[in-house]
C-alpha cells in the first residue's frame, strides 16, 4: 500500500530513505559534471581516434551497465553497432560473472567496461582477452581496484568513476541508483563524441547537467505532489501495473530504464513497449482481467481487509511534440475505450541528450518516491 501522505512530508520521506536514493536523483546534474571533470582529466579530449570502431561492444554488471548500453546504442543509430556483452554465471554476484567475446571481435572494435565495482575477476578476465585480440579497451569505474590494474595491462584507457561519500553502501552500487547511471554514462558520451559516433561535446554535456538540475527543483521532495510531475506519477502507480508506452527513438531507452527502476528500486512489475506496435502487443492486456473495466464493484468484498485490485495504467512517455506523424490519440483511444487510465510525460524542448535526460530524471524521481511511500 502507498502512502501517500508520506509524499507531502520531506522529512518522512528522507527518514525512509535509506539508500540515499532521493540524494542521488537531486545530485545527478552535479555527478555529471564531475564525471565530465574525470573524463577531461584522464585525457578524453586529447584523444585522436583513426576513425569509427567497427562495433562498440559494452559489458558491466547490473541495471547502470543495461542502460548505458541502451542509450549510447540509440544514440549512436546505425553507423557502428552497439552491442551489450551479457555475463554468465552462477549468481550475481562479482566473483560469479563472467563475460565473452564474440568470435569476430578484434582490432577494429572498441571495448568500454562500465562497473560501480571494478572487482570483478571475470571482467579483468575480459580486458585481458580484449588485449590479446587487438580491441581497444575503455573502463569507467572507481579508481584503485583490480579492474583498473587489468586495464593498465592491456594498455586500455580508463576513467575514475565519480563517486559520492553514500556510495560506499554496496546495496546502492548495486541498485538503478540515478547517479550511478550518470558517473558511468558521462565519460562514455564524452569518449564516443571524440569517435564521431555520437554528438556529445562538452557544452552538450554541460546542458543535460542544467536540465538534470531544473528537473531536480521540479521534483525535490520539498515540492508538493500537485505541482511535482514525478509525485504525482508515482501516486498515480499506486495499486497500479505499469503499461509503459513510449513513442519517439528516445522515449524508447527512457522507457525501459522506467521498467528496470520499478522493479529494482520498488519492487513493481511493469511492460514496456513502443508506438505504434504497443498497441497491438497490449491490447489483449488491456482488454483481460488487469482492465480497469474487469473489476465490478462486489457488494460482498471486504474493502477494509482485502488489497484492492490490481489493473493496469498507461504511462506515455513521447520525446516530441504532439504535432506531425504520432500514434498518441490512438494510444489515448485504446486506453479510454477499456476504462485504462492515463498518464503523460513530454519533456521540453531541447537536443535529443536533454530531453532523454528530462524522461529519465522524472521517472526515476518517480520510481524513488514510489519505492519510499510503499515502504520497499
Amino acid at each position: 500500500m502507498l502512502d501517500e501522505s508520506l509524499l507531502d512530508t520531506p522529512e518522512a520521506l528522507s527518514e525512509a530513505d535509506h539508500r540515499g536514493l532521493l540524494r542521488g536523483a537531486a545530485e545527478a546534474g552535479a555527478r555529471v559534471r564531475t564525471a565530465a571533470r574525470h573524463a577531461a582529466e584522464a585525457g578524453v579530449s586529447d584523444l585522436k581516434p583513426d576513425g569509427r570502431p567497427r562495433a562498440v561492444l559494452i559489458a558491466g554488471p547490473g541495471a547502470a551497465a543495461i542502460c548505458a548500453a541502451d542509450l549510447l546504442g540509440t544514440l549512436a543509430g546505425p553507423g557502428s553497432p552497439v552491442i551489450r556483452l551479457a555475463p554468465t554465471g552462477v549468481a550475481p554476484a562479482a566473483g560469479a560473472l563472467r563475460w565473452e567475446l564474440p568470435g569476430w571481435a578484434g582490432s577494429v572494435d572498441l571495448l568500454l567496461i562500465t562497473t560501480p565495482d571494478g572487482t570483478e575477476p571475470g571482467l579483468s578476465l575480459l580486458a585481458d582477452a580484449a588485449y590479446r585480440r587487438g580491441c581497444t579497451v575503455v573502463a569507467v569505474a572507481p579508481a584503485r581496484t583490480p579492474l583498473t590494474e587489468a586495464v593498465e595491462g592491456a594498455h586500455g584507457f580508463f576513467v575514475p568513476m565519480a563517486t559520492a561519500p553514500y556510495d560506499q553502501d554496496e546495496e546502492q552500487l548495486a541498485a538503478s541508483a540515478p547517479g550511478v547511471l550518470w558517473a558511468l554514462l558521462t565519460p562514455l558520451l564524452a569518449l564516443l563524441d571524440r569517435t564521431g559516433l555520437l554528438t556529445a561535446p562538452p557544452d552538450a554535456i554541460e546542458k543535460v547537467a542544467d536540465r538534470l538540475d531544473h528537473i531536480a527543483e521540479r521534483c525535490g521532495p520539498a515540492i508538493a505532489t500537485y505541482s511535482n510531475p514525478a509525485k504525482t506519477l508515482a501516486a498515480e502507480l499506486a495499486d497500479a501495473l505499469p503499461v509503459v508506452w513510449t513513442e519517439g527513438v528516445s522515449a524508447g531507452p527512457a522507457g525501459r530504464r522506467f521498467a528496470a527502476a520499478l522493479a529494482e528500486l520498488s519492487g513493481r512489475p511493469a511492460v514496456v513497449a513502443e508506438l505504434p506496435e504497443a498497441l497491438a502487443a497490449h491490447s489483449a492486456l488491456l482488454a483481460g482481467p488487469l482492465a480497469a473495466s474487469a473489476d465490478p464493484d462486489d457488494f460482498f468484498r471486504d474493502r477494509v481487509d482485502e488489497a484492492p485490485a490490481l489493473h493496469a495504467r498507461v504511462v506515455l512517455l513521447r520525446d516530441r511534440p504532439i504535432g506531425g506523424l504520432t500514434a498518441a490519440p490512438a494510444a489515448r483511444d485504446l486506453a479510454l475505450s477499456h476504462d485504462t487510465p492515463i498518464s503523460e510525460l513530454e519533456p521540453e524542448e531541447g537536443d535529443e541528450l536533454e530531453t532523454l535526460a528530462e524522461l529519465i530524471a522524472i521517472t526515476d524521481f518517480a520510481a524513488v518516491y514510489l519505492a519510499l511511500a510503499s515502504g520497499a
